[in-house]
């Protein structure tokens, strides 16, 4: 990625001519290579701060990367070799399209990230095989040939980890197993406890209170064995976050039951499952983190189509449960939305987590959740900062201002409101990064940075 030499490229109907610049004299410069147009394919490539606005000719036996002057001029070089590519077949391809417009399809980048991260080799096979299975013998218009391009970059992150695909599918399990499991084992043990705790008060009942003392000894002992098989089961196993919230749930629930006779044991499986719980946030947090990364590494900045009113309508209906209530503003004519996709998908997994993380929320794991969220939301703020400042075309720097405004005034405050919700009172460190950001809505072409 080191540059070479500054060129220019003249476009004609049949061949590309590059010439180097000669800087002693204006507007002079050497011929250097002509390619003909039937042998030469186009190809965009993505970011590599500070390299960016790149893209690359390829024209066996070699390929040469070349950078244009800002966004705009890189995407009329690949419109117009696009053009030149198509021109003679626009006809077919206006008649042959591929419905894209699929709820599956649309999310089938943003799950093949999550599977990826989560090691989920054999979904990410599935999936993949269900759009080879759609697209065989289909046309390739440019949409398709996008899509493509995407999924194929995920494959070779597939193959790449091909040694842990063997240890992935000997974890396989029924879905549903494990919370089938934990409801059984759940209602064995506390009905088992609950029996012994009322046999023990009828057999020692008049006699002195340091008996039951013992019981609570022996109950404090008994819970030991019951969160060992719990963990082995929910967290060595790595299920997902939302299967060991449930599986939390269903314990706490069955603890408070033994309120009944005056026994609370909720503290006693806090303070066993607390590494546990930490261990599977930290996880968690991680996948995220990849998956965003993986997203903003691919960002054009470009408005969302969803195709279809249904989907539309679906994204509407998603956005409102993660508490995003205005969200019909950032929608446009037909079934375009004014935000960029990285930025929602970012906002519908953050939500997810903190609304999971909150089912297994206790005390003692305060500052783990809080430092994990203020870490996802970090690196969707950096991106939008970073993209603020390197920007130069004035329309898509707009677009850009127009997500941070949404990030800024919209997701965080709804995820400072929910924590507090959650936990029954305010963070101080997502208001200071709420706070923080307006270093970027009021100058963003400060080099100040937010972190």
């Amino acid at each position: 990625m080191a540059q070479l030499q500054r060129v220019h490229g003249f476009l004609m109907n049949d061949c590309l001519l590059v010439a180097t610049w000669l800087p002693q004299r204006r507007g002079m410069y050497r011929y250097n290579a002509l390619y003909p147009l039937d042998g030469l394919a186009v190809v965009n490539v993505k970011d590599n701060p500070p390299m960016k606005d790149m893209f690359k000719l390829l024209m066996f036996p070699e390929s040469r990367i070349f950078q244009a002057e800002n966004a705009k001029i890189k995407r009329e070089w690949l419109e117009e070799e696009e053009e030149e590519d198509d021109e003679p077949a626009a006809p077919e391809v206006e008649e042959e399209r591929v419905d894209l417009s699929m709820e599956w399809v649309q999310e089938l980048p943003e799950d093949l990230d999550v599977c990826i991260a989560q090691r989920d080799f054999e979904g990410a096979v599935d999936l993949l095989d269900k759009l080879n299975r759609y697209l065989e013998g289909k046309p390739s218009p440019p949409p398709v040939k996008e899509l493509r391009a995407k999924v194929e970059e995920r494959v070779r992150q597939l193959t790449e980890r091909a040694a842990a695909v063997h240890t992935a599918i000997r974890q396989l399990r029924i879905e549903g197993a494990t919370l089938l499991y934990i409801h059984k084992l759940c209602h064995v043990f506390f009905t088992s406890l609950l029996e012994t705790a009322r046999e023990f008060e009828t057999d020692f009942a008049g006699t002195d209170s340091g008996c039951y003392s013992a019981f609570v000894v022996w109950a404090r002992s008994a819970m030991g064995m019951f969160v060992d098989a719990f963990s082995k089961q929910v967290f060595d196993s790595k299920e997902s976050l939302s299967t060991a919230a449930e599986c939390v749930q269903v314990a706490k629930e069955h603890c408070r039951q033994l309120g009944d006779i005056g026994l609370d044991l909720t503290f006693v499986v806090h303070a066993l499952l607390v590494k546990d719980i930490q261990g599977a946030l930290h996880s968690y947090k991680d996948i995220i983190i990849e998956a965003t990364k993986h997203r903003n590494s691919e960002e054009m900045w470009r408005r969302m189509n969803l195709m279809t009113p249904e989907a539309l309508g679906k994204l509407k209906e998603e956005m409102k449960g993660c508490g995003v209530s205005d969200f019909e503003q950032y929608t446009g004519d037909d079934c375009w939305v004014n935000l960029s996709y990285t930025v929602v998908a970012f906002t519908k997994q953050t939500m997810g987590f903190l609304e999971e993380a909150l089912k297994l929320y206790f005390p003692e794991l305060h500052m783990v959740l809080l430092e994990s969220l203020v870490e996802i939301i970090l690196v969707a703020v950096q991106h939008v900062d970073y993209s603020l400042r390197c920007e130069q075309d004035p329309e898509k720097k707009a677009f850009i201002r127009q997500n941070a405004s949404f990030l800024y005034e919209t997701v965080l405050p709804v995820v400072e409101k929910r924590f507090e919700e959650g936990v029954g009172k305010p963070a101080r460190q997502l208001q200071d990064l709420r706070n923080a950001s307006r270093l970027i809505r009021v100058n963003p072409e400060s080099t100040t940075s937010v972190v």
